[in-house]
């Protein structure tokens, strides 16, 4: 499947060097710099000719620059504004969002000093934070823009900024209830470069979300089925990870968007499983998905973790009503009480997974402990999340349960 890259106009606002500009835009396939105007009075008649995804504007503290971004925007409101702001973050960044940025990437200013090897170092830092910032504002623009796809199922994405917190654990056990409850359920693999799904099912290898994205031609429900594998067990569907870590970059953002719209259409919920952090691909389903769910662990890096996790969600717009908090390994007494997790988080968890001895045995055995053993305190725990997202999930656990029973029905 070929996309286009983001095509990218960049005002150069005064004061600026315009060299330096040069020198912090990525290189990289999925930008192309349609335009660099050295002013923003040449910009503003050089915008109204040129065919852009994308206004980058390069900005000291200018009040030109606010009045620029502000018309640009009201100009034109579907296409997002970056701004790269040279110097210190101050009040006057607050003037930008308010005019209407999506979001902003400040240039250090203590470059000088710096031998060529570290400048270079740190220029391609910058520009992979550019890059990052454009992926990022055209992701959310366009999803905002397009066929939403909460408006067929509720997307899940699973969250938690550490790892180790059990990302997986809890998503292949929500999956595993809400199928066997007889929902039509599928997990999308997206630790691109470490992903565990498969393992954590006992699946055996199978097509992967990077042989879909790569294999060309237009994708549909038929297409994507063809790519899925089936966890027999619960009649859960998993489209795995990449099996080599550099396979990942073949899954590209926009690639996602229409995937998700696909399963969105053809099952009734869709669970993401996500990496440690807010990559791009991570962003584009927090904008699409219809819930969140935050993992946090009882020690303090996790907790600290969590909030800034909470407070990323916050600052991107996402509804707090939609967002839930499990806390895993619950009963540890570290010296962490649940009133501190309240302190140290901001909220109360939602659900709370009590430690289990045979949770380590489950997942390298592939087999979830919500079948392993259902009636431990870990496995209501992750029914009762279950429940969360489906009100229905008692009741049609209990009659599945007794047709089963009855041989009618086998899961």
């Amino acid at each position: 499947m070929n996309y286009r890259p983001i095509r990218t106009f960049v005002a150069v606002g005064p004061g600026v060097d315009v060299k330096r500009i040069s020198a912090l835009m990525p290189h990289a396939p999925e930008v192309d710099v349609v335009a660099l105007v050295p002013s923003l009075a040449e910009s503003w008649q050089t915008l109204q000719a040129t065919q852009s995804d994308l206004l980058l504007v390069c900005t000291q503290d200018s009040e030109e620059s606010v009045s620029f971004v502000r018309a640009a925007v009201a100009e034109r409101p579907g296409r997002p504004v970056v701004a790269l702001f040279e110097g210190s973050p101050n009040w006057f960044v607050g003037r930008l969002f308010e005019a209407g940025a999506d979001d902003l990437v400040t240039i250090p200013t203590d470059l000088a000093g710096d031998s060529a090897v570290v400048r270079s170092a740190r220029e391609q830092a910058v520009a992979h934070e550019v890059l990052f910032a454009l992926q990022k504002a055209m992701a959310r623009r366009q999803t905002a823009g397009g066929a939403n796809a909460t408006d067929h199922a509720r997307m899940i994405t699973v969250l938690g900024p550490k790892g180790g917190v059990g990302k997986t654990l809890t998503t292949a056990s929500l999956a595993v209830s809400l199928a066997a409850s007889g929902r039509r359920v599928v997990i999308v693999d997206l630790d691109l470069q470490f992903g565990d799904v498969g393992l954590s099912l006992g699946l055996a290898p199978g097509k992967t979300i990077d042989q879909l994205a790569s294999s060309g031609g237009s994708l549909d429900a038929d297409k994507a089925e063809d790519y899925l594998v089936t966890h027999e067990p619960s009649g859960a569907k998993v489209l795995l990870a990449p099996t080599r870590p550099d396979h990942a970059s073949l899954v590209v953002v926009e690639f996602l968007r229409e995937l998700y719209e696909v399963l969105t259409s053809s099952f009734e919920y869709v669970i993401i499983d996500t990496p440690p952090g807010f990559t791009p691909e991570v962003i584009t389903s927090i904008d699409v998905s219809t819930d969140v769910c935050m993992i946090g662990m009882l020690d303090s890096l996790s907790l600290k973790n969590t909030k800034l996790g909470l407070e990323t969600l916050d600052l991107m717009g996402y509804d707090p009503a939609n967002v839930r908090l499990v806390l895993n390994r619950a009963d540890s007494r570290v010296g962490i009480t649940r009133d501190d997790v309240h302190a140290i988080v901001g909220r109360p968890p939602d659900v709370l997974v009590p430690s289990h001895r045979d949770i380590p045995r489950s997942v390298n055995q592939g087999v979830p402990l919500v079948l392993s053993d259902p009636k431990s305190e870990a496995a209501r725990s992750f029914r009762q999340l279950a429940a969360v997202y489906d009100p229905e999930f008692e009741s049609r656990s209990k009659g599945r349960g007794r047709r089963r029973l009855f041989g009618r029905e086998k899961i």
